[in-house]
């Protein structure tokens, strides 16, 4: 070390100081991180949702995050992304399977192209209360669709309930299944369509944006979602009649990615686990109650609305059990085995 001389010791430690900072920004830094959290070390998780920042399931996600972060004391620190900033809804579970994203909240609708034992919430007429949803999401029905997509690489943390899908359209109250004919009508993925084709009207696809014009225009007649999505997009402003079929429930999930999952400890995980259960009963009841005031608002800005009464029911499952016998036909034993758990929750 003598012959090196103080030059060659200095730049001798600079090569060790650069060769650090790369390692640190390479695989063996992920890797140490990695091991830090395994020994409970802090643990940084991005958590992205395309919501808009005010909407309640939005404010949901953000109470979550806080929740972590202080009850964690430091080992835990969750930062969001809110309105789409970092990923759009189609492009946000391809990041959570790949490991681009840690954490998101996205609709079940959009992740049944990889799962698709999801497309069961959409089933006309399976769920017929809130009681029955929350039973079958947190009984046998959950723990399938919880293992279908675990399957995937992606642990599901919390279904959290969006609300029953209505009609609206118009043209002309529909009170009977016989009343749709004729209409044309947008619906927001495969089973919806299924579901307004057996009622006798014509499913039109395009995206949630564009709806409010095409009703405007006259392309479509009517569409199916939420009140709360109705009053959001100002729906009332283009249709006179709301049907309140709750024929499907929508449901979000906040995903997690698996080996973002392995990276907490057991006491981390019943920490999340915890702090996820107590937002997911917060907003399974700002639900129920987001869903009969939207009604009542667009009773109020001018919608005449319409409760299809329990005794009605039996019919409109029978208009639409071609969509019930056409998923257990390409699901196989599952699509039964979905289907039964569903039925079962409204006992």
């Amino acid at each position: 070390m003598r012959n090196w001389g103080k030059k060659g010791i200095i730049c001798l430690l600079s090569i060790m100081v650069g060769c650090s900072l790369l390692l640190s920004g390479c695989g063996l830094g992920k890797m140490a991180r990695e091991h830090q959290a395994a020994q409970g070390g802090p643990v940084e998780l991005k958590l992205a949702y395309h919501l808009p920042q005010d909407h309640y399931l939005s404010q949901g996600m953000e109470r979550f995050a806080q929740r972590v972060n202080e009850r964690s004391n430091g080992s835990i620190k969750i930062t969001t992304y809110p309105a789409g900033q970092l990923y759009t809804d189609k492009s946000m579970n391809d990041a959570i399977m790949t490991g681009g994203l840690d954490m998101g909240l996205n609709s079940t609708a959009m992740w049944t192209t990889v799962v698709p034992a999801l497309n069961v919430l959409d089933v006309p007429f399976l769920l017929n209360s809130y009681e029955a949803v929350g039973r079958a999401i947190d009984g046998s029905l959950g723990r399938t669709l919880t293992s279908e997509m675990e399957r995937k690489g992606v642990h599901p943390l919390i279904w959290v309930d969006y609300g029953y899908v209505q009609f609206c359209n118009n043209q002309r109250p529909l009170k009977e299944p016989e009343d749709f004919k004729g209409l044309q009508l947008r619906g927001y993925g495969q089973i919806p369509a299924e579901t307004i084709k057996a009622l006798g009207a014509s499913p039109v696809t395009m995206s949630s944006s564009e709806v409010y014009m095409a009703m405007q225009r006259g392309t479509i007649d009517g569409q199916t979602s939420g009140t709360t999505a109705m009053y959001q997009r100002k729906i009332y402003e283009v249709a006179k009649y709301l049907t309140m079929t709750n024929h499907a429930y929508c449901e979000f999930v906040l995903a997690v990615n698996g080996s973002s999952w392995d990276r907490l400890t057991d006491d981390q995980k019943q920490l999340v686990e915890q702090c996820a259960k107590e937002t997911r009963d917060e907003l399974r009841e700002q639900t129920r109650q987001e869903d009969r005031a939207c009604m009542e608002k667009l009773r109020d800005a001018g919608m005449e609305v319409y409760e299809i009464p329990p005794e009605d029911i039996p019919k409109w499952q029978e208009a639409t059990m071609p969509v019930r016998e056409n998923f257990i036909r390409k699901m196989g034993d599952l699509g039964r085995q979905l289907v039964d758990q569903c039925l079962a929750a409204n006992q």
